[in-house]
């Protein structure tokens, strides 16, 4: 028995969230870009680099949002689209490692150079990077509990925010002490900040890919939620996933007591999975207690 998916995934009910901070991101990405180039700042420079890391990622996001919605055509794609949420979430982790990677061999050549980065700049372009990513962050918060794509880009415009305090400190550090360094310190603290949260990311997005139980959910709870409803006898080949984020899927046999009525059984099932578990598509097979379940060995 299926039970139908609900309205759409978590991502894409957030799309218009994507859509705003993509255009801010985009739009100040040049800016900070030029600037970088012009100050001569390694912190500027990384930002500004992980800033397009952001772009590109927010568009991906974007995408897998309209892909996901698009209806399947081919007759083969029975879980539908859903998916590309989730590889778009993979992306992200890819490109922040990938950023913080450059960041970090960029930081260390200059290390004895003698580059002054112009602090006046950095402090200007650094407030205001700050404020269009504090905009972006409050946005993205709303559906980043929500979607893993969409926290992907959460994630993605955090680091930038705390890139922006980063340029900002940078600049006062160089204006107040003389010292360039402080621009090398502070990119590869930006760096390593992105790289840890690539790695948290890339967790999540590996335990969805990898059909790991969703993590606010227990299968043995499920199977003793199961088993005490009135009918129920036995619980076996429980298998509980995530599709897409705001998508739990499962699947699982029942054996009834005799004179059970398997119909009330199953609506009953479908029931405790829906409101206890938040699981509205569960697939699920009623056998009488004289039958012999034979099921894949694997």
């Amino acid at each position: 028995m299926s039970a139908g998916h609900g309205h759409g995934s978590a991502g894409t009910r957030h799309r218009w969230r994507l859509v705003v901070a993509f255009a801010l991101t985009a739009g100040f990405f040049s800016v900070e870009l030029v600037a970088g180039l012009l100050s001569q700042s390694l912190a500027l420079l990384a930002d500004a680099g992980h800033m397009a890391a952001d772009v590109v990622t927010l568009g991906m996001a974007l995408l897998a949002t309209s892909i996901a919605t698009r209806p399947d055509r081919t007759g083969r794609r029975t879980f539908g689209s859903y998916r590309a949420e989730i590889f778009a979430s993979g992306f992200a982790v890819l490109m922040m490692a990938g950023v913080s990677v450059y960041i970090a061999i960029e930081a260390f050549g200059r290390l004895g150079q003698p580059a002054e980065p112009a602090s006046g700049v950095m402090l200007v372009v650094g407030v205001v990077g700050l404020a269009v990513n504090i905009v972006a962050l409050l946005l993205l918060r709303g559906g980043a509990g929500e979607s893993l794509n969409v926290k992907g880009a959460y994630l993605e415009v955090m680091a930038d925010a705390l890139g922006s305090v980063g340029v900002i400190a940078a600049g006062l550090l160089i204006t107040f002490t003389g010292a360039a360094v402080w621009d090398t310190v502070i990119a590869l603290a930006i760096a390593v900040f992105v790289l840890v949260r690539a790695v948290m990311l890339g967790r999540e997005v590996l335990a969805v890919l990898g059909q790991h139980a969703p993590k606010d959910v227990e299968p043995a709870d499920i199977v003793r939620a199961l088993e005490e409803l009135p009918g129920v006898d036995d619980v076996h080949d429980l298998h509980v996933w995530t599709l897409t984020s705001g998508m739990d899927v499962a699947t699982a046999h029942l054996t009834t007591a005799e004179q059970a009525d398997s119909q009330v059984v199953l609506d009953a099932a479908t029931e405790v999975l829906r409101t206890r578990f938040g699981i509205a598509h569960a697939t699920l097979q009623v056998e009488s207690a004289d039958h012999t379940c034979e099921g894949a060995t694997w």
